[in-house]
């Protein structure tokens, strides 16, 4: 792998399908491919108390190790291996197991926040912006919240009215003006999804083309 590895950032609100989207690409490069989630980097809160932890603004961009997220993205871009980090949502900190996650030719990151710093920014090739309604997002995130990581409608509802919505305002919408591709209607976008497949595959099929005209002596 001659070139830097391809890096793609997918960002959307909360429940905008991001995670779809992000996987078909991923799947589209087969093998080459290595997805990375913004969720396993919230901050490690180990040393609060549970309470302390649920009162935490997890839609913060400061609730992301951005620091951590940033030096394992310069890592896989240098061709090195990372102990990717795994967050238990239930406890509401970092879980003490991590992944190992291998250097790829493309780098998938999805998140709410990647582009809501320029840190992370500059380091992404391609940002997609995930668009869908406030009303869809919402009943995606109850669902998820209750049956998936152990919550309760009530709080899954006033978590979403103190800190998810009003977070997405400031933080998540303005940072759609730094994406490449505004994506409406997310995973249900067949078409548009094809397209980034293909934009994607190209520039593959580019890179690969230079660094095989590179090794000929």
């Amino acid at each position: 792998m001659l070139h830097r590895p391809l890096i793609i950032a997918v960002v959307g609100g909360t429940g905008s399908g991001k995670t779809t989207v992000a996987t078909a690409i991923h799947e589209a490069v087969g093998l080459g491919a290595v997805l990375l989630d913004q969720d396993a980097y919230y901050r490690d809160l180990s040393e609060l108390t549970l309470d302390e932890r649920r009162k935490v603004n997890f839609d913060h961009p400061d609730s992301i190790d951005t620091e951590l997220l940033a030096h394992h993205l310069e890592e896989l871009a240098a061709g090195r291996a990372i102990d990717k980090p795994t967050y238990d949502f239930a406890a509401h900190t970092r879980a003490a197991e991590s992944v190992r996650v291998e250097p790829r030719e493309v780098i998938i990151v999805e998140g709410i926040l990647l582009l809501a710093d320029a840190r992370l920014r500059d380091l992404f090739d391609i940002r997609i912006f995930v668009d869908v309604g406030d009303d869809v997002r919402f009943i995606r995130r109850l669902l998820r919240d209750t049956r998936e990581r152990g919550r309760t409608m009530d709080n899954v509802i006033q978590q979403y009215l103190t800190t998810v919505r009003p977070m997405h305002l400031e933080f998540v919408e303005p940072s759609k003006r730094y994406a490449d591709v505004i994506l409406p209607e997310g995973g249900f976008n067949r078409i548009g999804i094809e397209m980034i497949q293909a934009r994607v595959e190209r520039e593959l099929a580019r890179r690969r083309a230079e660094d095989a005209a590179e090794m000929i002596p």
